[in-house]
């Protein structure tokens, strides 16, 4: 399933769409060792998340502004938790209930979103 991420695009994802699998999801995490997977208790669906840190709020809303372009660009949107300081962005895959490829392409995307505003 080796599949380079950065170069990746969203695709539709439909209810029947296939959740991965735990191999999946594995062989994937490793494209984007930062981010964790957990399973939300309250939805119970297994999501992926990553916080980002910077200096300032004003460096912190400029991030998640990139993050929604991104997500528009992608059609594919993520909880984006702003703070002083850091941003906490989640991906899912809100139709399926779970983790699709979308969600770490878009993953891998936002890594290199922050990346070049660390350069």
């Amino acid at each position: 399933m080796q599949t380079d991420l950065s170069s990746g695009k969203c695709e539709a994802c439909s209810k029947d769409a296939t959740l991965l699998s735990l191999n999946e999801i594995n062989e994937l995490k490793g494209q984007v060792p930062s981010w964790i997977v957990f399973h939300d208790d309250e939805d119970e669906i297994q999501k992926l998340a990553c916080s980002f840190s910077f200096m300032n709020y004003k460096n912190s809303v400029e991030f998640a502004n990139k993050i929604a372009k991104l997500a528009e660009e992608e059609n594919h949107h993520p909880q984006i938790n702003l703070e002083w300081g850091k941003v906490t962005v989640i991906w899912w895959s809100h139709e399926i209930k779970g983790l699709h490829m979308n969600d770490f392409i878009c993953a891998k995307k936002t890594d290199l979103l922050f990346g070049s505003d660390n350069k």
